[in-house]
């Protein structure tokens, strides 16, 4: 199977900015030595410091739903309900 790829797009609330920066913070290390993870990266919009995107590259879809089953994933979800304004996760893989 191919490398998944993850683009995944997170627009927080402006009162939980701080918040959930430090909960997305708390998944690098953990995620980065999950099987599977190839690439995990976090960044943060130089305009809009609510906006937060993860690039990620998975050696196979299996090994993502495994981080998105993980503790350290879920512990991530519950920690941060009712903070994010939108949301947008895209699964691809790469054609060229």
């Amino acid at each position: 199977m191919s490398v998944v790829t993850v683009v995944a797009e997170l627009v927080v609330k402006e009162d939980a900015v701080e918040t959930v920066k430090a909960e997305l913070l708390k998944l690098i290390e953990p995620t980065r030595r999950e099987a599977g993870c190839i690439e995990y990266r976090l960044h943060q919009d130089n305009d809009d410091p609510k906006v937060f995107v993860f690039y990620e590259n998975w050696q196979s879809m299996a090994n993502l739903e495994r981080h998105m089953a993980s503790t350290h994933f879920q512990n991530y979800v519950a920690a941060i309900d009712g903070m994010i304004e939108k949301k947008g996760v895209r699964k691809m893989t790469c054609i060229a």
